[in-house]
């Protein structure tokens, strides 16, 4: 199996390294990922900038290609000109906090696979639900194991899968449940400060707000020591309502 992996926390981010380490054996493993933190960028492309690269080493070993770039780019990047073959899967994170709820549509992480799903190959994102202590051993078995069962069985035309890991012992973790994306939002709030010369600058902060049922969502299960694999394709139409607006009179 030849398997693509990148992330949005950078390449130099120990998600990253956990990851390498749980699928190595797996089969060909490259690794390209942005050079620096690319958290919370979204489907951001480079389209006015030249995108730069720089081979990365590990205790001597080349480890793989950091991209002066995003998430997105650097998965575009690695498929269409720096690999030489093409990967069979596509391996996002292991990203340092969680991509659930309405996190999705932000996210660095899940944008590096929602590419991979686009270019057409097998994707999954996975994160861990803390941004303290991470059990990384934790989160990096259960991104090996997904893999192989990806391997096996595929995922649906246009799919990506989003994992969230809850940050606990292996032996703590409840099960595997698949869930729907979680209704939600950010409430934010915005510190107004001063800098020295006395320019005025804003610093945000904010918490997620759940919206209506929780049941058999992401959230849910993370809440309940459940991980969350969540089935996620990029035809953000809503079907429900076109009805409504087909009755606009627009002609009147």
């Amino acid at each position: 199996m030849k398997i693509l992996i990148s992330n949005d926390d950078g390449i130099y981010a120990p998600g990253i390294r956990a990851l390498y380490q749980a699928v190595r054996d797996l089969g060909e493993i490259d690794v390209v990922a942005p050079i620096a933190e690319q958290s919370a960028v979204g489907h951001a492309i480079t389209l006015s900038n030249p995108i730069k690269t720089n081979r990365v080493y590990n205790g001597g070993e080349f480890f793989g290609h950091a991209v002066g770039g995003t998430p997105a780019d650097s998965v575009k990047l690695a498929v269409c000109a720096l690999l030489d073959h093409r990967p069979d899967l596509i391996v996002s994170g292991i990203n340092l906090g969680p991509n659930a709820g309405i996190s999705v549509i932000y996210s660095g992480t899940v944008s590096a696979a929602t590419e991979g799903t686009i270019l057409g190959i097998p994707s999954m994102a996975i994160s861990i639900n803390s941004f303290k202590n991470p059990c990384w051993d934790t989160a990096a078995v259960v991104a090996r194991r997904l893999a192989l069962m990806i391997q096996q069985h595929g995922l649906p035309e246009d799919t990506l899968l989003n994992v969230n890991v809850p940050n606990l012992p292996l032996d703590q973790i409840k099960g595997y449940a698949v869930t729907r994306m979680g209704r939600s939002r950010f409430v934010e709030v915005f510190d107004r400060r001063t800098d020295p010369r006395g320019n005025v600058y804003y610093w945000m902060d904010g918490a997620l707000e759940q919206l209506g049922d929780t049941e058999q969502t992401d959230l849910d299960a993370l809440e309940n020591g459940y991980v969350s694999m969540t089935p996620i394709w990029f035809d953000l139409t809503n079907q429900k309502a076109l009805p409504d607006l087909r009755k606009w009179n627009l002609d009147a």
